[in-house]
């Protein structure tokens, strides 16, 4: 499914997730959500991938460290939105 939102522009921008998106969101879920205490560490071992989704969550400010590190502010956040998303999501699949 896509989704494409209409800026008052009229040029169309697309939403739908890419599958770096998807590399992204799911290294955001293997954060501890009970504890800011605990980080992650993306080792160089890691699918090519995952270590290049981690870079991103870091040059756009959601984790502290290239390889992983801890939640920011703006990490925490996100991940709330993500868990929200992944909670709608798994909802709808039957059981």
């Amino acid at each position: 499914m896509r989704f494409v939102a209409r800026p008052p522009n009229d040029e169309d921008i697309d939403l739908s997730f890419t599958a770096s998106h998807i590399e992204e969101l799911n290294l955001l879920m293997q954060f501890d959500t009970t504890t800011l205490d605990r980080g992650i560490k993306v080792h160089s071992n890691a699918r090519q991938e995952v270590i290049d989704a981690c870079q991103r969550l870091f040059d756009e400010g959601l984790v502290s460290q290239r390889d992983g590190g801890y939640l920011t502010d703006a990490g925490v956040e996100a991940l709330a939105h993500v868990q929200t998303i992944a909670g709608l999501l798994n909802a709808r699949e039957p059981g």
